[in-house]
Order: structure tokens, then sequence, then C-alpha cells
């Protein structure tokens, strides 16, 4: 079934909250980062106007400025108004209430579709999907995948899961997948299984937790690292 633009509801992040959802250190910033399921997230635009390298991929970067404007404009509203009623699911530390979230994400946004155009002539926003990737092996030093594994646990298999994940170890030296709730804002049923497989076939997992909480009890990310060398 073919990828089409009202399946999507856009959402984006900044670079500082990149930083807070996975732990990123200056060493983390400084090497080569493929963002993967990157969406409207400015953190690409933000990186590059720092004389950063970050490579976007998503679904999305199939179309053109305008048409994903004008979806974030149709959507919007809805999603800013569907957390009222569940106010208590999510911690309103950073933003005081919906309205504010909103309002930093349009933002957020906005200068993610200020840069697009250029940015994908440039070749820094890359239309794909997991679970396969069209990298080279190693090409990256870090793979980071936010809202997107874990999340969606209902709408993404098991298998899809472990396959997404190494994939994103095959192209880049070390993974980062944030949040591991669902959208109920509960553990992932895939979080267990998936790390005890991934274990068992050699990779390094770790649960680590983060700077940033906004589900609650959503602070903690995965970290995979490749497969250890039997030499």
């Amino acid at each position: 079934m073919p990828f089409t633009l009202d399946q999507v509801v856009p959402w984006g992040r900044s670079l500082d909250e990149y930083r807070r959802l996975f732990g990123l250190s200056e060493q983390d910033l400084a090497g080569s980062i493929l963002g993967v399921g990157d969406g409207p997230a400015s953190f690409n635009a933000e990186m590059t106007a720092q004389g950063r390298r970050v490579l976007s991929v998503d679904p999305l970067y199939a179309f053109s400025a305008a048409e994903i404007g004008r979806r974030i404009d149709e959507t919007y509203d809805r999603v800013v108004d569907q957390l009222w009623p569940i106010l208590d699911s999510y911690v309103w530390r950073d933003f005081a209430d919906p309205h504010a979230l909103g309002r930093h994400r349009l933002a957020t946004m906005q200068r993610f579709l200020a840069d697009y155009e250029v940015g994908r002539s440039q070749g820094r926003y890359v239309a794909g999907s997991l679970p396969t990737l069209d990298f080279a092996d190693n090409q990256f030093d870090l793979a980071l995948c936010s809202h997107l594994l874990f999340l969606y646990s209902e709408q993404l298999s098991y298998e899809f899961h472990l396959a997404a994940v190494k994939e994103m170890c095959r192209v880049a030296r070390e993974a980062r997948i944030f949040p591991l709730l669902d959208l109920a804002v509960q553990p992932s049923r895939h979080l267990a299984p998936l790390r005890a497989e991934l274990t068992g076939q050699g990779y390094q997992v770790t649960i680590a937790p983060v700077d940033y909480e906004f589900q609650r009890g959503g602070n903690r990310m995965m970290v995979v690292s490749k497969q250890r060398s039997n030499t």
C-alpha cells in the first residue's frame, strides 16, 4: 500500500529536545548522525546551521514543503485539542499546557519548512523508511529514532521492531530509540522480548535514563550497539 500524506500527523521536535531525548553529548553531536523518522523536526536545520552533519530519512520527504505545510495546518488543532482530556498522562514541566506545547511545535515545524527544500536538494532530507534503509554499512556514527518505534506498538509488529533496530545498527555504530512507552503511556509490549532477542544475538543493549519526560514515566531510551566480533 503506497504511503500517502493523509496518513501523517506532523509533529516536530527541536535540537534542544533531541539533546535531551537521546542524551546527546558534544562528542555525539560532532559525529555523523542519521535521524530516522525525523518528520518535520527542526533538528536537521539547527544542526546544519551549526556546521554539523545530519541526514534525516522519512517517507514524509517524498512531498513538497507546500504539501507538508498544508498537512500541518489540517492536523494542528486536532492534535492540540486531544491533549486536554488526558492532561494527567503527561508532565507539564516544559510547557504550561497544550496550547504552549502547540506553539512550540508549530515554531519548530516552521523552522523545518524554511530549511526543507534547500536541505532536500542538498541530500539532507531523504525519502525512505524502516525497516530497510538505503545507506551503506557503518555510514553513520549514530542513528536516532524519535517517537516511532515502541510508541506505535499496536501499529508496528514485533518483527518490524526487530528488523528496524538491526537495520539501524547496520548503518550506524550505535542506535538510540526514544520513548519506550506506547501511545497508551504504557511500557511497550515489544520492549522486553526485543531486548532479550537482541542480547541473545550478540548486540549490546542498554536502557538508559534521559533528562526528558513528557509522557509520564517516559524518561528512558534504548541504546543498541553493533554485534560483537567473534575474532
